[in-house]
């Protein structure tokens, strides 16, 4: 891990930490605007860019629009297939 990256990393705990206490503190406006933050540094470290965030997103809609509404009971204890895979 660079150097970069541990700072990053460190900045991402403090981060985590402040959206806790907002989250605590009812103040849900502010820790939602926080996630976005912690979002953008996660992405950062792991190398995503903006086109790969808008293409993963594109396709979760695609998905959505395209599942029959309302779930049955049998369809809902099924698990669903992840969209996305941990790769490491």
């Amino acid at each position: 891990m660079s150097h970069i990256d541990e700072q990053l990393q460190s900045v991402l705990e403090t981060l985590e930490e402040c959206r806790k206490v907002l989250n605590e503190s009812n103040s849900r406006e502010s820790a939602e605007l926080l996630s976005i933050v912690i979002l953008d540094v996660r992405m950062k470290l792991k190398g995503i860019d903006s086109a790969d965030l808008k293409a993963l997103c594109d396709e979760m809609l695609r998905s959505a629009a395209s599942e029959p509404l309302p779930p049955s009971k049998q369809t809902q204890d099924q698990p669903r297939r992840p969209l996305l895979r941990v790769v490491k």
